[in-house]
Parts: C-alpha cells; structure tokens; sequence
C-alpha cells in the first residue's frame, strides 16, 4: 500500500477508523526525513491493513502545531483513534517493524481504560475562587 498524505482535511477522518494508521511527520527540507521516506513507503507495502499517512509539517503546520510537532520527522502510531506513540527521530526498520509488531498487540480494552482513567483525573474540578483552597499547614481556622 502506498502512502496517503494527510492535510487538515482529512486527518481526522483518516485516524478516527478503528485500525492502526502510522504517521510520518516531515519535511521536503530535512535530511533524515527524506533518508527515512524509503525505509517507511517499504513497510507500507509489507503491512497492507494498516494505514501509513504523511504529513508534509510545511504545508500542514497547523497540524503539525497541533500535535505539538518539534522536531521530524516524529513518528505517531494511533489505534481505533487513540494515539499509542509519538516519538521525534527516524527509525531503523527494524525497529519500525518492532513498533508495529508491538502496536498490533496492544489490549486496546485497557488502553481505553488507561484513557479514561487518566482523564478522569486530570478533568477534576479545580476550588473555585469564591471558596480558596484550604492549606495543609495544620492551622485550622
């Protein structure tokens, strides 16, 4: 399977499907990007069920800001719409290939889980102004 470029427009189509769809975040400009090109267009070809987008950071840079995109290429792995990986750097193919082995066997039913616990912590409800938090001097008032 070839590569799909993802823009803007059809970048949460595309990650939203159950399935695992990696992402090339790159450049035209950068060196490793282009050296790394070949070695992710050839386990594309080897792993037909799973999606392998690229986003070109130069014409998408909203994209790019919005996934906080520093340095490429980054490398994101998402499964049934959930980012599993993001990691900056190129990848030997082997270790690509050690990605994708391990994405493949993710419990995605404890991923989710993980998920929502994780969200359910950082969603608690901060003390309002009207009533202060109280410390935890000891100093009762």
């Amino acid at each position: 399977m070839a590569t799909v470029a993802l823009t803007a427009a059809n970048f949460d189509e595309v990650t939203s499907k159950d399935g695992i769809v990696l992402v090339d975040f790159w450049a035209s400009w950068c060196g490793p990007c282009v050296r790394f090109a070949p070695t992710y267009e050839r386990s594309s070809e080897k792993h037909s069920a799973i999606t392998f987008g690229k986003v070109d950071t130069e014409a998408e840079q909203a994209l790019a800001a919005k996934f906080d995109i520093r340095s490429i290429p980054t490398i994101m792995a998402i499964r049934d719409g959930i980012v599993v990986f993001a990691q900056p750097g190129a990848l030997p193919e082997s270790a690509l290939e050690s990605l994708i082995e391990k994405v493949e066997q993710l419990d995605m039913t404890e991923v989710r889980d993980q998920v929502a616990a994780h969200k359910k912590t950082h969603d608690t409800k901060a003390p309002s102004t009207e009533e202060p938090a109280r410390a935890t001097s000891g100093a009762t008032s």
